[in-house]
């Protein structure tokens, strides 16, 4: 059976060496996302053959695809061994094109692969986040004139040891007005929220808000993902102001995300709403993602 153990913040020193080595641009191979969920999720880790092994423990345990590099096949059957060992199927929750791939190679009809597209990432690039040029982007770029008319006095900040306890105070306001409490989904976006918070430095983040009539309306936060690629963790807005969602999302890639060609916004978590929020910003490509299942 396999060593795994709870995540706890000074694992980083060792996790994200690992998810780097493996290159994919995906928020699982991130360790603020996987710190961020980890209660949720029931998270649990340990390092095998310089491979990082992951597993949700949760009502339906379940492998993340080994994140390191070098032989993985020794790695995905000791992964098999300890899914017999705790008495469950073996299956992983997240499996890659690219990994479909290499698994269906190594163990040849093996696996069944289901897509979640609802879990596909979202990825753009950084100048047409930034500059929102182009005729398809044309009614952001509205959105952001009228929230410039409407709000004269605007401006945008790095979030700061001073200005933290603001962002957390809208954060507050935030969950509040969208009853966060009254869904399940909702609930657990505010838990991981909160983590983020409270972490944010200890986490090393890169932030920022948009200030108006001296409150915080908006803000973003997020960190590396690979050396091309940066991952927004949260994104925040007040939408009662008029393009506030708009502004945060051109500033922080104008101010926070210039050494990327790419910029990752995460899923939409099966969310109707949010799918049409996120391919409004026409992404250039999203992952391919699948659960996978033993046969037998």
């Amino acid at each position: 059976m396999l060593d795994l153990q709870a995540i706890s913040l000074s694992d980083k020193n060792w996790m994200q060496p690992l998810y780097d080595r493996s290159g994919f641009r995906s928020e699982e191979y991130n360790f603020t996302f996987n710190y961020l969920w980890r209660e949720i999720l029931s998270y649990k880790v340990a390092e095998l053959n310089g491979f990082l092994v992951q597993k949700s423990d949760s009502s339906r345990p379940a492998y993340l695809y080994p994140a390191g590099s070098g032989d993985v096949t020794p790695v995905v059957e000791a992964m098999l061994r300890d899914s017999k060992d705790c008495g469950h199927g073996f299956a992983f929750y997240t499996v890659l094109a690219e990994q479909k791939a290499l698994l269906e190679t190594l163990f040849p009809d093996k696996f069944d692969f289901i897509p979640i597209q609802k879990y596909d990432d979202y990825i753009y690039t950084t100048e047409s986040l930034a500059t929102l040029a182009g005729k398809k982007l044309h009614a952001k770029r509205n959105h952001i004139n009228r929230f410039k008319v409407e709000n004269p006095d605007w401006s945008y900040e790095a979030i700061t040891q001073d200005n933290m306890p603001e962002v957390v105070l809208m954060s507050e306001g935030w969950s509040r007005i969208n009853a966060c409490n009254s869904q399940k989904s909702l609930r657990e976006e505010s838990h991981a929220m909160r983590h983020a918070l409270n972490d944010y430095f200890a986490l090393g983040l890169d932030g920022g808000l948009i200030r108006t009539g001296g409150k915080v309306v908006a803000f973003s936060m997020g960190d590396r993902l690979t050396n091309d690629t940066y991952l927004i963790h949260l994104e925040k807005a007040f939408t009662h102001v008029n393009g506030a969602y708009a502004i945060i999302n051109q500033q922080f890639a104008q101010h926070n995300c210039q050494d990327y060609t790419y910029i990752n916004r995460e899923d939409d978590s099966g969310d109707e709403g949010l799918r049409k929020a996120k391919m409004s910003y026409r992404p250039i490509m999203r992952t391919e993602k699948y659960a996978a299942r033993w046969r037998g």
